[in-house]
């Protein structure tokens, strides 16, 4: 399967690194950019790291006038809709990094475009892939847990000022906020899958004297699950020198702790399960937010391109992580007007 990469920012290269390792027999077959020497440059660069010459493309006509297999599109969301829209009319299925767009409603119209099309179209929320999470979600579906009571969903990362002062970076025209939208949002979908949907939230969102930028640098929640659990979330790039997210669920069997790719569950009846990740992987929590493994989007692309083989939905499909936008919109408002908010449906 051919595949089209459209972005060659931050997280392109680790893109590139997951297509090279891929078990799934994809090829990356070229690279759509904005700048024509930044994207020559990446091309030459991501050649050599794949083993193939990789063309330079900077005009979606001609990049889509044969049609890939698939798309890969990692592009600040403020220039997404434009690709989203020419990818979904020639029929490409598209793998998107997170945020989708800025706002929920310019998610939501993304989504319906692909809809409209008939198109598969999924996030990269590899945090999901992990092994750690893999196997948390199986012992839920299961019910060996039991009952769901509470969550604590925590993310203490560091960003320095360097990091926001790259252009638009941090604001809502380009990012659509700040530690919400661009980091928390992997903690946050990774809960929802685990636990299942928001219903209402309150929250407290704000700039620290610690960054010079637009949006918020921390947040922090009150959720309400639609199961009934009671949840709380804190999430923050202030937090030097940053350390491992984590998602601690309080159920009627025992007392999970999911912080990283290491997993501890304390049963009531005195047993102890523990799961301890491979240390080199990283989390990307500390001043350099590549400093993760290439192997967690590698799993979301091989997953992807299965679900366009097979006809079938993607690990994160459009719905679910459209559900993730609702509840980040929810707590921006819930923060305004600081009222107890509905998340939209």
């Amino acid at each position: 399967m051919d595949v089209l990469l459209i972005g060659a920012g931050m997280v392109a290269q680790t893109h590139v690194l997951a297509l090279r390792d891929n078990q799934a027999g994809l090829r990356l077959a070229g690279v759509l950019g904005r700048d024509p020497v930044r994207t020559k440059a990446f091309c030459a660069q991501a050649g050599d790291t794949v083993g193939h010459a990789v063309p330079a493309f900077t005009d979606v006509g001609e990049a889509l006038s044969t049609p890939p297999d698939m798309a890969i599109l990692i592009t600040p969301p403020n220039a997404r809709a434009g690709f989203a829209d020419a990818l979904a009319e020639a029929r490409v299925p598209t793998l998107m990094e997170k945020p989708i767009e800025r706002t929920l409603d310019a998610a939501r119209a993304i989504g319906a475009t692909y809809a409209r099309f008939g198109v598969l179209a999924g996030v990269c929320f590899q945090h999901r892939t992990r092994a750690a999470s893999q196997a948390l979600k199986a012992k839920l579906l299961a019910s060996d847990l039991g009952d769901i009571v509470h969550v604590d969903i925590r993310v203490p990362w560091w960003r320095d000022q360097a990091y926001y002062d790259e252009p638009g970076r941090g604001s809502y025209d380009r990012d659509g906020g700040g530690v919400m939208i661009n980091q928390a949002i992997h903690s946050l979908d990774l809960a929802l899958w685990l636990v299942g949907s928001v219903a209402q939230v309150q929250a407290q969102m704000r700039t620290s004297p610690l960054h010079r930028m637009e949006a918020e640098d921390i947040a922090s929640g009150l959720l309400t699950f639609a199961s009934g659990a009671s949840g709380v979330l804190s999430a923050s790039t202030a937090a030097y020198p940053g350390g491992a997210e984590s998602i601690a669920i309080t159920t009627t069997k025992a007392q999970v702790l999911l912080q990283g790719d290491k997993l501890r569950i304390d049963w009531h009846d005195g047993r102890q399960d523990l799961m301890t990740p491979d240390t080199s992987a990283g989390t990307g929590g500390g001043a350099d937010p590549m400093a993760f493994s290439h192997g967690w989007h590698q799993s979301m692309i091989e997953d992807f391109a299965q679900a366009v083989r097979n006809e079938a939905a993607p690990l994160v499909p459009m719905d679910e992580a459209l559900h993730v936008h609702a509840v980040i919109h929810a707590m921006e408002q819930a923060a305004r007007n600081q009222t107890l908010t509905d998340v939209p449906t």
